[in-house]
């Protein structure tokens, strides 16, 4: 049952009544179906007074400014700074999640202190962010927020990343990317029966929202596949998906390899190997993908961006520090004129490795 500080509810928009009496909520594929009082697995999101409301709008589990490439964007402005922040509650049960202290807590107490959108929105002004990023656990379930925040943004000249699983449902989704100037998916493999067992999710509703992104938005793409030993990490799977992503979703759509660490509920799998990525690295660009990258562990050619044509480095990494930048006009390769694709000032941004927290008074 609900037990809440109710000066945090907030209406919400997709969900109708049932004839028995429950509510459904409508925003993503889980469609939980809630009597008077129920939450939703997100935890967030509750049926109180025959309607579904969100319980945690305008509180935060925190805010820190971080480089752009730590979503991981890697063609959204290099170099620049976002203000990140998330909620609490998800609407996936990963068993392997690296975020499992905000994305499960229980404990609407963990979030911080109340910061309305507009508070938000100035604080990314003040420090000089070119972007905001919704994260750390899934928009979807706060999406009410994030549009706020997203539209209190726009009218400060600041712009909205969405770090997603993209477990989305179709009226919703496109309320919500229709605020959205760059996304990060987490495809989390290319296997429906690991979906299912590993995330109480299904496959078929997240290659739909990269679909739409790409295709119906104006909104940039990234893809990220956190890589698990012995559950996602085959040759055959990893061709497979590379290969769907550049059918359906075209060869310039940038792809990371991350690396596992044990979490959650998967102490006993091991962290995955630099040479594990470097090999889904060589098997999506054998498929045709133009940008592929690794991350979570130290590895230079895999952080750098080459040129397609010339196969040139023009835009070098060492983890989030930019050590070499080889475009011009916004997004050139220096050497020979090809087009990099992606968002890009005429000169990179220099927020490098730093991290600074931020906090809101009262």
């Amino acid at each position: 049952m609900v037990g809440t500080d109710r000066s945090f509810l907030h209406a919400t928009e997709f969900w109708h009544l049932l004839s028995d009496g429950r509510v459904q909520c409508d925003v993503c594929p889980r469609e939980c179906k809630l009597r008077e009082g129920q939450r939703g697995l997100c935890f967030v999101r509750a049926n109180i007074g025959a309607e579904i409301v969100s319980t945690t709008y305008g509180r935060s589990s925190g805010f820190c400014v971080d480089p752009i490439e730590k979503k991981p964007l890697n063609h959204f402005y290099p170099g620049s700074s976002v203000l990140s922040f998330g909620t609490a509650g998800c609407n996936l049960s990963c068993k392997f999640c690296q975020n499992w202290d905000i994305s499960k807590s229980r404990e609407t107490d963990t979030l911080a202190s109340k910061a309305t959108p507009e508070m938000i929105a100035q604080a990314a002004s003040e420090a000089a962010c070119k972007s905001v990023a919704y994260t750390y656990n899934d928009p979807v379930v706060f999406q009410e927020y994030a549009i706020d925040v997203a539209q209190a943004c726009k009218e400060k000249g600041v712009l909205s990343v969405a770090v997603s699983a993209g477990y989305h449902n179709p009226a919703a989704r496109k309320a919500f990317y229709q605020h959205m100037d760059a996304a990060n998916i987490d495809l989390k493999s290319f296997d429906e029966a690991f979906y299912w067992k590993l995330t109480g999710a299904h496959l078929a509703p997240v290659l739909e929202t990269l679909e739409y992104i790409q295709h119906e938005t104006d909104c940039w793409l990234e893809i990220t596949t956190l890589v698990i030993p012995e559950h996602n990490d085959s040759n055959a799977e990893i061709e497979a998906m590379s290969r769907w992503v550049v059918d359906h979703l075209g060869p310039g759509v940038p792809l990371h390899f991350s690396a596992f660490h044990p979490d959650y509920k998967m102490m006993n799998v091991s962290a995955t190997g630099l040479q594990t990525l470097v090999r889904a690295r060589d098997i999506a660009i054998e498929q045709g993908l133009k940008y592929v990258y690794t991350g979570n562990v130290h590895n230079r050619e895999g952080d750098t961006t080459y040129c397609p044509e010339c196969h040139k480095a023009v835009i070098e990494r060492d983890w989030y520090e930019l050590s070499r930048w080889e475009l011009v006009d916004s997004g050139n390769c220096r050497y020979c004129g090809a087009c990099i694709e992606g968002r890009f000032d005429e000169r990179p941004g220099d927020w490098g490795r730093k991290r600074m927290a931020v906090r809101f008074s009262e």
